[in-house]
């Protein structure tokens, strides 16, 4: 795992980058993403959006790979995946003038 330089920053150790999501209720979403930074594993807990001040807590619960359930996904490699907790209102789709957005977070313990 990657350790902070500063005590109390933010640890990084995968990024998810958003391409389209689908919010389906108030606590899920399914996203088509691609690894930038991992591996990253389902059970992951992502808490915080590149360059965003709001807080989020969500568990990636499930990683379809062409159409397989796997239980990773490695890094430039697209999935969709699910995503559950609390801020999944906050994930947006990619835009020309907004770019896509960037998950981060830790990974379960093996």
């Amino acid at each position: 795992m990657t350790e902070p330089l500063n005590p109390g920053s933010h640890v990084v150790e995968m990024e998810l980058e958003i391409d389209q999501v689908t919010i389906v209720d108030p606590a899920e979403a399914t996203a088509t993403v691609r690894c930038i930074l991992g591996p990253v594993r389902r059970g992951a807990r992502f808490d915080h959006i590149r360059d965003a001040a709001e807080a989020i807590d969500l568990e990636l619960t499930q990683i379809l790979a062409y159409g397989r359930s796997v239980e990773e996904l490695d890094p430039v490699h697209t999935a969709l995946v699910t995503l559950r907790g609390p801020g999944v209102q906050l994930l947006a789709s990619a835009t020309p003038r907004s770019g896509r957005q960037v998950i981060q977070g830790t990974n379960p313990p093996l």
